[in-house]
């Protein structure tokens, strides 16, 4: 099975309840799936082989564990030559707080997604990517007010059936 191979019914399958059940054991997923332990187990090794399982992770809830902001980020470059847009990704994919990060096209050039301890330390981490001199021209920013809805889990059955 390579990362383009065509999926079957029951690797979708395994791949939605994986998703939203990142700790079933083998037993509950052959179940879910319809198959018996050892297919099943041979079907997730294939598919974590070819890339179609990136990990496993705990969702942590965050308000549980401490006070902090959201900030949505909207980034523009001074430049556009390659060597700038790769300089600025290299750097911010290290930055802790930075939890998602996306080229776009448009008005600007980022949306980046930020947690922090508060405003003020978000402050901070934006002084220092300024300083780090990474060729951000302006930055606007955007306080979460409240999350409304927020998806871990992707439409596989959904994209999948449409292709």
């Amino acid at each position: 099975m390579t990362g383009n191979a065509k999926l079957d019914r029951i690797d979708i399958n395994i791949l939605s309840t994986l998703q939203e059940q990142g700790n079933i054991t083998n037993v509950a997923l052959a179940d879910a799936v319809g198959l018996s332990p050892s297919p099943c187990l041979q079907r997730v090794k294939r598919l974590e082989k070819a890339g179609y399982v990136e990990g496993y992770r705990a969702v942590i809830n965050l308000k549980k564990l401490a006070e902090h902001v959201v900030v949505f980020t909207e980034v523009t470059l001074s430049d556009h030559r390659t060597k700038d847009f790769t300089k600025f990704e290299v750097e911010i994919r290290k930055h802790p707080n930075v939890m998602e990060c996306h080229l776009l096209s448009g008005g600007y050039d980022y949306l980046v997604k930020f947690v922090a301890r508060g405003v003020s330390q978000y402050q901070e981490i934006m002084e220092e990517l300024l300083d780090r001199n990474l060729g951000i021209d302006k930055y606007f920013s955007y306080i979460a007010i409240k999350p409304v809805t927020s998806r871990q889990a992707l439409p596989i059955r959904d994209l999948v059936e449409r292709n």
